[in-house]
């Protein structure tokens, strides 16, 4: 299995906006992904941000490249993330799941 990260910040007075608007694009649409195993949005406050990473969990590369298409590691975005974030980050990270579990 393979974990998939993404981090990004927000100002906090959008915060909760933005996990609304996660919730209903990016982890729908990881969700949706056959070989998806779950994803799940955390969010950490700091000052005047709210810091937020995507985590979802992946049967193969394959399954990844079904939602992110054929260049996996570059961060996917929609549109109106630029309402939301202070910066784009490029790149998403990829872990091999070696332990763990529910």
């Amino acid at each position: 299995m393979i974990a998939r990260m993404w981090h990004g910040r927000v100002p906090l007075a959008k915060a909760d906006a933005y996990a609304a608007y996660v919730e209903a694009t990016g982890l729908a649409g990881y969700r949706a992904t056959p070989g998806n195993r779950g994803a799940w949005l955390l969010r950490r406050d700091e000052g005047d941000e709210a810091h937020f990473t995507t985590l979802s969990f992946w049967d193969s590369v394959a399954a990844i490249v079904a939602f992110a298409g054929a260049d996996y590691e570059l961060a996917r975005y929609y549109p109106e993330d630029d309402d939301y974030l202070l910066e784009r980050e490029p790149r998403v990270r990829h872990f091999v799941a070696v332990g763990g579990g529910l």
